[in-house]
């Protein structure tokens, strides 16, 4: 695109601009965080609503063990994603100085629990999880975009390691 001849207003130098938009971006993986840790909650609700309520054996499936161990484990993962999403959503609401540390440490951790917990769901309801009559398989493509929208957790981790002064991973 030429434009010849063309009036304009500079509203911001280079430097201005940049950090306008690390800021931006800064502020949307924050924000993406918290999206991430309701998918994988919502994944976790629905997963064990689901298995409360299918029976296999004349017991419900949520009933046996190796099911039981698999939703705890993925419940401690939410609760550790609310801790680092309210994390970053407080630094940045407040100007945190540690903010970029906070909005890292959430993007690491939560992008990969909610892929973890929509992968669950998908796997713990069973064939009806990826057929279109459940939303399950639309939480995990969700929860698979949103783990790169704004970097990925490796680079999230890079931040993090450059942040404490550490070789990166």
């Amino acid at each position: 695109v030429t434009l010849t001849g063309a009036a304009g207003t500079l509203l911001a130098d280079a430097g201005a601009s940049a950090a306008a938009v690390r800021r931006g971006l800064l502020a949307g993986a924050g924000l993406l965080a918290s999206e991430q840790l309701g998918l994988a909650e919502w994944c976790l609700t629905e997963t064990v609503r689901y298995t409360r309520e299918r029976h296999q054996f004349n017991r419900p499936v949520g009933s046996f063990q190796s099911l039981k161990h698999r939703m705890a484990q993925l419940w401690l993962e939410v609760v550790s994603a609310r801790a680092a999403a309210r994390n970053a959503a407080d630094a940045l609401a407040t100007g945190s100085p540690d903010a970029p540390l906070a909005v890292a440490v959430a993007q690491t951790y939560c992008s990969g629990v909610a892929v973890h917990a929509a992968e669950e769901c998908v796997q713990l309801h069973g064939g009806i999880g990826m057929t279109w009559e459940h939303p399950a398989h639309l939480y995990l493509k969700r929860a698979k975009a949103d783990s790169i929208a704004y970097g990925t957790a490796g680079s999230h981790r890079q931040a993090v390691a450059e942040s404490a002064e550490l070789p990166g991973p």
